[in-house]
């Protein structure tokens, strides 16, 4: 499982890299990935210190270091 949710981190991480700032819903949109993997990978790329997840007003918008 760890594999998978740190297979799923790199496709975050790229798509931030490609398209920047973006809101938690576009980016669990675009890469289409499982709720819960999705979840854990963010929570992943947070403890790593990768990624600024600011609140906005009816989501999260996030971006990397």
């Amino acid at each position: 499982m760890q594999d998978e949710i740190g297979a799923a981190a790199g496709v975050i991480w790229n798509r931030l890299q490609a398209n920047g700032e973006t809101t938690a819903a576009q980016l669990k949109k675009a890469t289409k990935l499982d709720p819960p993997v999705f979840e854990w990978a963010i929570g992943w790329l947070a403890r790593e210190d990768q990624i600024v997840i600011t609140p906005s007003k009816k989501s999260y918008v996030m971006r990397l270091k």
